[in-house]
């Protein structure tokens, strides 16, 4: 497995993966039939403000670059090192990418790997995560890193 260490992000990347993450996370909302095209942006930018009303500077918060020996920027990862159900010694992993162009290499497992040890050296004892159930790729890749399911929703159209 190639090795991935974990920085953290600059202002700019900070900034330009808000974007980016604001995107992606409506995109799959929309996906799951949670929300419609025309409201999922802005309510994937008011989630995102509502756990960093402080930005970058939010309190309890890892943001981080996962890169290659050489420097080269693979992925990214969001850690709050407070659990949003305030599980004691718990991490939680909010967001991890791998970059377009580095997918299908193995990648997504080295970069949750230095995701964990960062976490780890932050003082957590567990990191826990939510996967929509669509995304086969990544239910795959937590089962395969010794993720386990500890909660559930499942839901069933009725229409």
């Amino acid at each position: 497995m190639t090795e991935v260490s974990a920085r953290a992000m600059s202002a700019e990347e900070f900034d330009r993966w808000q974007d980016e993450l604001a995107a992606g996370y409506a995109q799959e909302h929309v996906a799951a039939g949670n929300w419609t095209p025309e409201e999922a942006l802005d309510r994937a930018r008011q989630e995102s403000a509502a756990f960093l009303p402080e930005g970058m500077a939010t309190p309890g918060m890892l943001f981080l670059l996962g890169v290659l020996a050489d420097g080269s920027p693979v992925g990214r990862l969001w850690i709050g090192l407070t659990h949003p159900r305030g599980l004691a010694g718990c991490a939680f992993l909010y967001d991890i990418e791998v970059a377009a162009g580095h997918r299908g290499r193995g990648l997504g497992r080295a970069l949750l790997a230095a995701g964990e040890r960062a976490a780890r050296e932050h003082g957590a004892q567990a990191l826990e995560l939510n996967v929509f159930g669509a995304n086969e790729t990544a239910r795959k890749l937590y089962e395969t890193s010794g993720y386990r399911v500890v909660t559930q929703q499942m839901r069933k159209d009725l229409s």
